[in-house]
């Protein structure tokens, strides 16, 4: 599976305002980024969860499928999710930013069953893969955003398959870490807040189609969903 080359010139155009203006330090500077996709950095970020987090989602999958991974992540993510699928599989990363997408087509390259291309999730993606994987995406995202990628992630699955979403969620009141994540989400992150108490599935009509199961860890700050969508 080749990386495509159907990238516009014109690609920058398609940035969301809401990217741009909140996280240009984060996604979009090619000096932080080397900095920032350092797997020490994304264990520090997530407390030491990182892995743990990163192999529940991978293990979701099986060889031989065909996943769609819904933005890039830094660290090992897309590289693991790509030997997970193997030789017979197919990864398919979808990214808005330049930049992102750049990047993991050069920590994909020798993988040939995983390929990148520029789009944004809130445009329809296609209905025909095995399973999608939303790592730590929709905290990032205004909520009438989120709700349009959720409801094209969940369009992307076919009968049978599964999405599964990881992301943040409300900690338990006694969590030792919550005032900190507090200040996290309300200086850094000013989209998480929205998230944290809204349940996925809540967010699109085709819920419905799936039966949904989750969990949570580390104190209730992660959560771990997966949709699978009914054969019929």
């Amino acid at each position: 599976m080749s990386p495509p080359k159907r990238d516009s010139a014109a690609a920058t155009e398609i940035l969301p305002d809401y990217l741009s203006r909140t996280y240009t330090w984060a996604y979009l500077n090619q000096r932080t980024l080397p900095w920032l996709d350092r797997s020490v950095v994304v264990s520090a970020i997530l407390w030491g969860n990182a892995g743990r987090l990163m192999r529940a989602a991978v293990a979701e999958f099986a060889p031989g499928q065909k996943v769609l991974q819904a933005a890039c992540v830094y660290g090992r993510f897309s590289m693991m999710l790509a030997e997970r699928v193997g030789a017979h599989g197919e990864l398919e990363v979808v990214d808005v930013a330049p930049l992102q997408i750049a990047n993991v087509r050069r920590k994909l390259a020798g993988h040939t069953q995983a390929a990148a291309r520029l789009a944004d999730l809130c445009t329809p993606l296609g209905r025909d893969h095995d399973g999608v994987c939303c790592f730590f995406l929709l905290h990032e995202v205004p909520e009438h955003q989120r709700r349009q990628i959720v409801d094209n992630l969940l369009a992307a699955v076919k009968p049978g398959g599964k999405a599964v979403f990881v992301d943040y969620h409300r900690c338990a009141r006694w969590h030792p870490l919550g005032p900190i994540m507090t200040l996290v989400f309300r200086t850094l992150e000013p989209y998480a807040q929205s998230l944290l108490d809204t349940p996925i599935e809540s967010m699109s009509a085709r819920s419905a189609d799936f039966d949904w199961s989750h969990r949570t860890l580390f104190g209730g700050l992660y959560q771990h969903v997966v949709a699978a969508r009914r054969t019929r």
